[in-house]
C-alpha cells in the first residue's frame, strides 16, 4: 500500500472518531501504529486511478477497528481527496476517551476530504451509549457538526436518545 493510501485511511479512520454526539475519540490511538489487511491492493502512483485494497479490509489502530469488503483512496494533486468504504456493511468500532464504544455501520461509507463530509449510506447506523441513530442516509459535516438523515429516498429517521444520568435500559 503506498504511504498516501496509508494516510488516507487514517484520516478516515479519525473522522469517524469525530463523528456527532460523541465524546472525544480515543486521542492516544492516533499516535499508535496502524496495521492494515487486505487480500488485494492495486493502484496507481499518480492520480489517474484509485489505490483499491478489497478481500477483507481490516484496519486497526489503537481503539479503532474497520471492516470493510473493498476501500478505494482517490487522490487529486498528489493528496488524497475522497475515500470509500463498502461492505456487507463495512463497519467502523472505536472506543472515545471517556471509555465509551462508539460504532458507526453502513454499506457504504464515504468521506470528501476536501468538503470534510461523511456520507453514510445503506442501512446507516451509529451507536453510542447516549443514543443512536438509523436511516438508509446519515450525513455529517465535520467542519460545522451539522447532521443530516434521512428525507426524500432516504427513508425516516430513527433515534433513541437515553436520559443523561440514567444507565440504558431494554424496552423490555
Amino acid at each position: 500500500m503506498s504511504p498516501r493510501a496509508a494516510s488516507a485511511l487514517l484520516v478516515l479512520a479519525l473522522a469517524f472518531a469525530l463523528a456527532p454526539s460523541a465524546a472525544d475519540a480515543r486521542k492516544s490511538d492516533r499516535n499508535k501504529p496502524m496495521d492494515i489487511d487486505a487480500g488485494h491492493q492495486v493502484g496507481m502512483l499518480d492520480d489517474s486511478a484509485p489505490t483499491v485494497l478489497s478481500q477483507g479490509v481490516v484496519i486497526t489502530q489503537g481503539t479503532l477497528d474497520i471492516r470493510a469488503d473493498r476501500a478505494d483512496i482517490h487522490s487529486r494533486n498528489g493528496d488524497i481527496s475522497r475515500a470509500v468504504l463498502t461492505g456487507t456493511p463495512a463497519v467502523l468500532k472505536q472506543q472515545m476517551d471517556d471509555g465509551s464504544p462508539m460504532t458507526a455501520r453502513a454499506r457504504k461509507i464515504d468521506y470528501d476530504m476536501a468538503t470534510e463530509i461523511v456520507t453514510l449510506t445503506g442501512d446507516a447506523f451509529v451507536d453510542q451509549p447516549r443514543g443512536s441513530m438509523k436511516s438508509q442516509r446519515i450525513v455529517y459535516n465535520m467542519q460545522s457538526g451539522r447532521v443530516e438523515s434521512g428525507g426524500n429516498d432516504a427513508g425516516r429517521v430513527q433515534m433513541r436518545i437515553q436520559p443523561r444520568n440514567q444507565t440504558p435500559q431494554d424496552d423490555g
